[in-house]
This record gives C-alpha cells, sequence and structure tokens, in this order.
C-alpha cells in the first residue's frame, strides 16, 4: 500500500512537470521618453510569480509573490503610470549608475586626472536611472530573462571612457529574480552599479517598521552623519545598533539611530560568488526575501526620506518607513577611500557582480 501511495505521487508529480507552464516574457508599449520607445516586461515563472519591468532605468516596478496563504502581492514600491516616473522619483527600482552611493565633492583622482562629476550621487543629473535602455527577451523551461545595454559615452555626467553596460534580469522556478550585471570601458574609470529597489513585503500596504531582518555583517562602515560620506573605517557591529546577524524587528531600535538605517554593512562577498547577505520577512503575510550578493557591501536604507508626496501603484501614500531598500554594491566614496576595495576598471576588465533576490515563506 505504501508502494502504491508512492507510485501514485510519482505519476502526479510527473503529471505536473509535464502540464507546468512554461516561463515567457511579454511587452507592452509604455510611451517614449527621449523619442525612443519604452516598453513595460512581464517576467512570470512557473509558479506564478511575475517581475514588470521597464527598459526605462531598468526599474522593477513590481515583483508579485505569494503570502502564506498563496495570495499574490507587489513586493516593490512601484509607480502607476511612466509619467509618474517622469515627474521624479527617489529611484524606486532603478539600475543606478556610473557609481551607486556618494562621492565626496562629485570629484575623484585616478591616474594622476582629476574628474568633476555632474553630481555627488547615484550616477549624477541624468544616471542610468533616466536612460532608456535597448532591450532584448528570451526564456526557456527554468527561466524568462529581459536582457538591457546602454552605452555610456565617454564623460557622460564626467566619468571617463566608453562604458558598454549589460544588465540581465532572470526570474527563474526557484522564485528567484536574478540581475546580473556586466561592463566594458575603454578608459579606466571607476564604477559601483546596484538596483534601487524598495521592498514592501505588505504588498506595499503597510510600512516596514514590523517586518524582521537579518543582515550577515560582522562589520559596518560608519558615516558622519547628515552627510552619508564614510569615514574610512570598517568598525565591528558587535554591541551596536548596527548589529543585525540575529533576526530583530527592523523598527526596534530606530531610537538609538539617526533617522533609521542608512548603512553600509560588510558582506564579502566576491565576483563568482554570491553569499547570503541578508534575510527580510513579514510576520503577517508569511513572506520572506533572502538576497545574495557577489559584492562586499550591503546597503540598508529604511526610507527615511519619503515624505509622502507620491503615491504608490497601489494607491498608498509613501510616507517615511514604506521600504527597505538591500542594495548590494561597493562603498560609498570608494574612489576617495583608499582602506576601501578598489571600483576601477581599466580597459581589457570586464565588471561581473550578480545579485538574487529569493522570494519564500516563513511559517
Amino acid at each position: 500500500m505504501k508502494s502504491s501511495v508512492h507510485i501514485l505521487l510519482a505519476v502526479l508529480l510527473v503529471t505536473a512537470c509535464t502540464t507546468t507552464k512554461k516561463p515567457s516574457i511579454t511587452g507592452e508599449n509604455w510611451g517614449t521618453v527621449d523619442s525612443k520607445p519604452v516598453y513595460l516586461y512581464t517576467l512570470a515563472n512557473s509558479n506564478g510569480l511575475t517581475a514588470k519591468i521597464t527598459n526605462y532605468g531598468g526599474i522593477i516596478v513590481a515583483f508579485n509573490t505569494p503570502d502564506r496563504n498563496g495570495e499574490m502581492g507587489n513586493i516593490v514600491i512601484g509607480l502607476g503610470t511612466l509619467n509618474d516616473y517622469l515627474a521624479g522619483h527617489p529611484y524606486f527600482g532603478s539600475i543606478v549608475g556610473r557609481y551607486a552611493d556618494l562621492i565626496e565633492n562629485a570629484k575623484f583622482t585616478l591616474d594622476d586626472t582629476e574628474y568633476k562629476l555632474s553630481g555627488d550621487g547615484h550616477g549624477g543629473a541624468k544616471g542610468f536611472d533616466k536612460r532608456v535602455w535597448d532591450a532584448t527577451t528570451s526564456n526557456d523551461n527554468q527561466s524568462a530573462t529581459l536582457s538591457l545595454s546602454y552605452l555610456s559615452p565617454d564623460k557622460e555626467e564626467g566619468y571617463p571612457g566608453n562604458l558598454n553596460v549589460k544588465v540581465d534580469y532572470v526570474l527563474n522556478n526557484d522564485n528567484e529574480l536574478q540581475i546580473h550585471y556586466t561592463a566594458t570601458t575603454d578608459k579606466p574609470t571607476v564604477l559601483n552599479l546596484t538596483n534601487h529597489s524598495y521592498f514592501n513585503l505588505t504588498d506595499c500596504k503597510e510600512d516596514v517598521l514590523s517586518h524582521r531582518i537579518i543582515i550577515y555583517a560582522e562589520m559596518y562602515t560608519p558615516y558622519i552623519d547628515d552627510v552619508n560620506i564614510p569615514t574610512g573605517e570598517f568598525a565591528p557591529v558587535e554591541g551596536t545598533p548596527y548589529d543585525l546577524r540575529r533576526w530583530i524587528t527592523l523598527g526596534e531600535r530606530f531610537n538609538q539611530l539617526y533617522r533609521g538605517y542608512d548603512h553600509c554593512f560588510c558582506i564579502k562577498g566576491a565576483p563568482g560568488n554570491p553569499v547570503l547577505a541578508a534575510e527580510l520577512s513579514d510576520p503577517k503575510s508569511g513572506r520572506l526575501l533572502q538576497t545574495y550578493s557577489t559584492q562586499p557591501g550591503l546597503q540598508l536604507y529604511t526610507a527615511h526620506y519619503l515624505d509622502g508626496s507620491i503615491k504608490g501603484a497601489q494607491g498608498a501614500v509613501l510616507k517615511r518607513y514604506m521600504g527597505a531598500c538591500l542594495e548590494t554594491q561597493h562603498f560609498a566614496n570608494s574612489p576617495n577611500t583608499p582602506t576601501f576595495p578598489t571600483t576601477v576598471l581599466r580597459p581589457g576588465e570586464t565588471f561581473k557582480h550578480t545579485t538574487i533576490y529569493k522570494a519564500g515563506i516563513i511559517e
């Protein structure tokens, strides 16, 4: 009888596998920017998870995952239309570059040449988040892929070198939204790419203060308050509000912080070796998000600059603490900080970085 049950289960599993819908990707016209067509792509895996991503800024508009009851909900802050994004927003879901985070005084020196930038943070006045990327799509039995590419010309926003950038978004049947970055240059330059999604596991209906978090980091980079420029030190998290090595409620230490979390943690990722950097969960919905990265740092930002002036796609007023960013990256101001790992990219080298956001469930 026991073997019959096992055979029946095996038959059901085979039948389910042969009838499972193949991962897919579709696109729809979403408008134009700079006379270039903008599309909104929907990636779907075989388990019903979907991600909506546009080639304007590489923005992740939505990432729909199930709660413990199987109900789908969007776990990233997104806006309703292209015009909403064009009206201005704090990098919701965007590709950030050429340099994610801050470069002090908007300048750096490389090989005895000083370069002055158009702005001190996130790529300047018109960074990668405001560019229309070329797009191609593909899918197979395990995943759906949106491939975005952009040529950033020499001296764009002040950065040296013609930079060829490619970003692949892959939604697979392991419920992972993978982001693969590659880049090459024809002149020495600096580069730090990330995605600036604001995660909210409540389907963006409540703030994230009751979310729980763990970050697998023994060190962090202290900042000067109000400036967010690192001191150049690596400080132990032990005995500080930044010790997130065990599960805590996200908002429980805010009374010990300046405004909330906006700090970079040392997670020791390395090219070709994604490590589990952080986990975020929502006790109410049961949703879990794991973050893997090949970068040395992870920036946790709890959205204290949101002021209620923008409404999200679901109609929620986006006020303070409505999201938590888990940005995998190099450290802020690295081009001016000798103690930090280098962010220099030279001709003949290839920049490679992978981020994985894996959706799951807690009991």
